[in-house]
């Protein structure tokens, strides 16, 4: 795995540290190979596989990065890939998908229509299916980041993670929390794409249209492998709104001079909205994904302008 993926680097910002009152360390996942973690779990989960698993293929359903991920792990170990995606999934995500060499199909209106039509297909071709969340291999793999940043920075006391299904957060906290059992995990959804939120507080789950600026959170329900995780290894999950993804991508953009996508500045937004009550000396932030269509700049503009400004604390 280590061939694979990059040891990603640790931006800090003095400007940064004092508009919130803490230390802040911006984890660079934006800077992985494929443009986001998703890589990582992708690698160590076909990196696993026995030759006879790998001879069948894989299939897979994303929103994007997953699919790059395991794009790029089953041609760097030979085997065919196919990836259904959603059919609004941003362009740019779908041909690095195929730049990779995997086949692209489109389905659905949102992930968990292009998961089913992906499972489907699993089971009439036999192909090993590689879930974006579900899968303990894949959680093993994404856990690697809690792995470097508290290598990297030990004295951290509290790290801020995405959620969409769940897979990230898991491993980092199962990880982070094995090398340091009193760091804080806070988890943030945007609101509209909460399931996880509302489960973990154990509230009514409303309906949620997961549209969003975030697409690579935009996942209806919590992980069945996942929820047990969170439950067990994370100490907060909040939320967000698009305005406050919005205005964070674009800082992140003008003040950071990094490019980050909608699910990949969540942590950041989650930062700058809730600093107030987070009580930390030394917090790490996961920049995710930096897969943004640079086409829809313009859309971020619109967020910022016509939508509350409340909500940037």
């Amino acid at each position: 795995m280590k061939n694979l993926v990059h040891h990603t680097p640790i931006r800090t910002s003095t400007t940064l540290d004092q508009s919130v009152g803490m230390n802040v360390y911006l984890k660079m996942e934006n800077e992985q190979k494929t443009g986001a973690f998703k890589a990582r779990g992708a690698c160590f989960k076909i990196g696993c596989m026995n030759d006879e698993a790998a001879k069948r293929g894989v299939i897979a359903a994303s929103a994007g990065n997953h699919a790059q991920g395991v794009a790029l792990a089953a041609a760097k170990r030979g085997i065919q890939a196919k990836i259904f995606m959603p059919i609004h999934t941003p362009k740019p995500k779908v041909e690095a998908t195929k730049s990779y060499g995997a086949a692209v199909e489109l389905a659905g209106e949102n992930f968990q229509e292009a998961l089913f039509a992906a499972q489907k297909e699993q089971q009439q071709t036999g192909s090993t299916f590689i879930h974006p969340f579900d899968d303990v291999d894949v959680i093993a793999g994404q856990g690697t980041i809690a792995i470097e940043m508290l290598t990297d920075q030990p004295q951290l006391d509290t790290l801020i993670v995405p959620i969409g299904g769940g897979g990230l957060i898991s491993g980092i906290a199962f990880a982070a929390k094995q090398m340091k059992p009193s760091i804080r995990i806070i988890g943030v959804q945007t609101e509209a794409a909460c399931a996880t939120y509302h489960t973990f507080h154990k509230h009514l789950l409303p309906s949620l249209t997961c549209k969003t600026i975030a697409e690579g959170i935009a996942v209806k329900e919590p992980g069945k492998v996942t929820m047990p995780l969170i439950q067990q290894y994370v100490d907060d999950v909040v939320t967000v709104s698009e305005h406050d993804i919005a205005a964070s991508i674009l800082q992140l953009l003008e003040r950071h001079k990094t490019l980050a996508e909608g699910a990949g500045a969540a942590a950041f937004a989650a930062l700058m909205r809730h600093h107030q009550s987070i009580h930390s000396k030394h917090c790490g932030i996961i920049i995710s994904g930096g897969n943004f269509d640079l086409q829809k700049l313009s859309e971020l503009h619109a967020h910022t302008m016509h939508l509350p400004a409340n909500s940037m604390a």
